[in-house]
């Protein structure tokens, strides 16, 4: 509990018994009233403060006016003990408010505490501690066993396992060694790793993550902007009802101006909005930092929002469904031998950093001398032209061998087929496989239960690989060789087929889909431990590259907003109930109390159900 906290429950404890003497003293008249106004002064001069404050700023309709004004005029009607005990739970209900808000961002910070305090760096033979914003990028650094990595790097020395739970919410430990990269915000847990520093901490994994999850209450929902909106209009709305319920029945019925006002305050303690405007935004923010301690991490509540409609979901293939991992699993040549077609379609596609050209480089085995490639043209979704030996070498699926007028023929094996003409002459083709995830399967399955109507995939593949893969997974449409622009037509159709009250989601690798992550109602990307393109490219990131996470977020999502909307309807009707009971006489100020601090009490401890997982 904080200081102010402290300071508050101090001075409700004093209040109430200051209240308890009060009220056991024999006393009438001015002096029971002072005896009355010494613990309201006490438990309500903030909350006056605030409302005269407010007042001279052009902010009259607020809660802190709303409690004044009840409070006030019941000191006013002679009703001095109740008048005290509203003032006295409202703050109760403040405090417990106030409490309940600081444990969710407690929560959540804790869940995702990853800033590294410091960096270890080697001067003289002895290591220093230095702040990660002093690193520079090159520098080495030291990271001992128990010790967060401080910043992107690639390990120089050493072995060890990291824990990445902090980002993908996965237990499971990964084992790093010399020449792999490590990302900032994971544990070192065992041997001592000596780090080169590839990204300033200001562009690393762990400072993007936290920006996200800091910023991500600025963008609201349509839930929270509806209450923004509604107690704009309420407030006034209800004060302007109290001033008619407090003077309009005197004059036109036998209702004593006595009673008539006690109604009217009644029903201003009643109509206090705190319960919506606390809860609505908590829960939100309680869904936000449940998804990410599963690692999945949602840039705001409106995309909560959309994600708990998602109808249709289309994937992505490669590094999506699939491992990305390729491997040459056939050659097949025409008139020259293996090894040199294997040659020919490695140097041509030496410059490329695609998957497909990384496995042949693997294939290939051998250092390769750039030296004897020329004139390099990359075509987007075909392949790859470049002079070889002095030789016109192109290298690409069955459109740019169409597109050249060679003659080619397709494969028998399935995977993705890459075709090589030497001089315009077919020269054979080389077939690449990747590897589908292991969980992709059970992740379409568990969209199919939430009640997702289609699962699509889009992908450049060949034909036979789309229609192979999405069979395996039980997808319900396919479209094969496309090319990006292809894709966001495709999500463009897709589209028009979601109903009015429903989404459409886009999962890819956030790195070749951000035309269609920011073309669907919501883009999804697999972060890869840290891809920048995928935290900035769409607006949910599953750290850990695990499909099934998509059915744990749509779960996440519609459980939050289940959560709105109990307590959107909870409120209203509570309030409205009492605040007719106020007006006709039937309800105590016991009964207000109760509709105000009680309800939002009600409401935030369900909105803290939402920073669980079930």
């Amino acid at each position: 509990m904080s200081k102010k906290q402290k300071r508050t429950l101090s001075r409700i404890l004093f209040s109430a018994a200051l209240l308890a003497a009060a009220a056991l003293l024999p006393l009438n008249g001015w002096a029971r009233l002072a005896v009355f106004l010494l613990p309201y002064a006490v438990i309500g001069w903030d909350v006056l403060w605030r409302a005269v404050r407010n007042i001279a700023r052009g902010q009259v309709f607020d809660e802190n006016f709303l409690m004044a004004l009840a409070t006030v005029g019941a000191l006013c009607v002679g009703e001095y003990p109740e008048a005290v005990f509203v003032m006295l739970f409202y703050q109760v209900g403040e405090l417990f408010q106030s409490y309940a808000v600081a444990q969710s961002r407690k929560s959540i910070a804790s869940l995702m505490d990853i800033r590294p305090d410091y960096a270890n760096i080697e001067q003289d033979g002895t290591l220093i501690q230095v702040a990660p914003e002093e690193v520079a990028v090159g520098s080495a650094i030291v990271i001992k066993a128990g010790e967060r990595i401080p910043l992107d790097g690639v390990v120089l020395e050493g072995s060890s396992t990291v824990d990445t739970a902090a980002l993908t919410g996965e237990s499971l430990p990964r084992e790093v060694q010399s020449g792999d990269d490590v990302i900032s915000g994971c544990v070192n847990l065992s041997g001592v790793l000596t780090v080169q520093v590839t990204r300033p901490f200001a562009e690393s994994t762990v400072s993007k993550i936290l920006d996200l999850v800091e910023n991500s209450s600025s963008k609201k929902a349509k839930a929270e902007h509806f209450i923004t909106k509604f107690a704009r209009y309420y407030t006034p709305a209800v004060v302007l009802a109290a001033v008619a319920l407090a003077f309009l029945p005197p004059l036109f019925t036998a209702i004593s101006w006595t009673d008539s006002i006690t109604r009217a305050l009644n029903f201003l303690v009643v109509s206090c909005p705190c319960a919506l405007v606390i809860s609505v935004p908590l829960s939100f923010f309680g869904g936000i930092g449940g998804a990410s301690r599963d690692g999945i991490l949602v840039k705001g509540g409106n995309y909560l929002e959309v994600l708990a409609r998602a109808e249709i979901v289309v994937f992505d293939k490669t590094g999506t469904l699939t491992k990305g991992v390729f491997n040459v699993t056939a050659i097949h040549p025409d008139d020259i031998p293996e090894a040199r077609l294997l040659e020919l379609a490695a140097l041509a596609e030496c410059y490329s950093d695609h998957p497909i050209s990384r496995s042949l480089k693997e294939a290939y085995g051998k250092d390769i001398d750039a030296s004897r490639v020329s004139g390099v043209e990359e075509l987007s979704g075909r392949g790859v032209k470049a002079v070889v030996d002095g030789r016109l070498v192109c290298a690409g699926n069955d459109k740019l061998m169409e597109e050249l007028g060679v003659k080619w023929h397709p494969c028998h094996r399935v995977g993705t087929t890459v075709h090589v003409a030497v001089d315009g002459i077919y020269a054979g083709h080389i077939v690449i496989s990747d590897e589908v995830k292991e969980d992709a399967k059970a992740a379409v399955a568990a969209l199919k239960a939430l009640g997702v109507r289609k699962a699509v995939m889009l992908t450049g593949d060949a034909k036979a690989v789309g229609e192979a893969v999405a069979a395996d997974l039980g997808l319900d449409e396919v479209h094969t060789q496309l090319l990006p622009a292809d894709k966001v037509d495709r999500v463009e159709s897709l589209l028009k087929q979601v109903s009015s009250k429903g989404a459409l989601a886009f999962v890819g690798d956030g790195i070749n889909d951000a035309p269609v992550l920011s073309r669907a109602d919501i883009g999804i990307a697999m972060g890869g431990l840290g891809s920048d393109a995928a935290i900035e490219a769409a607006d949910v990131v599953l750290m850990d590259d695990k499909p099934s996470k998509l059915s744990d977020a749509i779960s996440i999502a519609r459980r939050t907003l289940s959560i709105v909307r109990q307590n959107i309807f909870f409120a209203l009707a509570v309030k409205a109930l009492v605040l007719v009971l106020s007006a006709v006489g039937l309800a105590t100020m016991w009964e207000a109390v109760f509709a105000d601090v009680g309800v939002s009490v009600i409401a935030i401890l369900n909105a803290m159900r939402a920073l669980k997982r079930k």
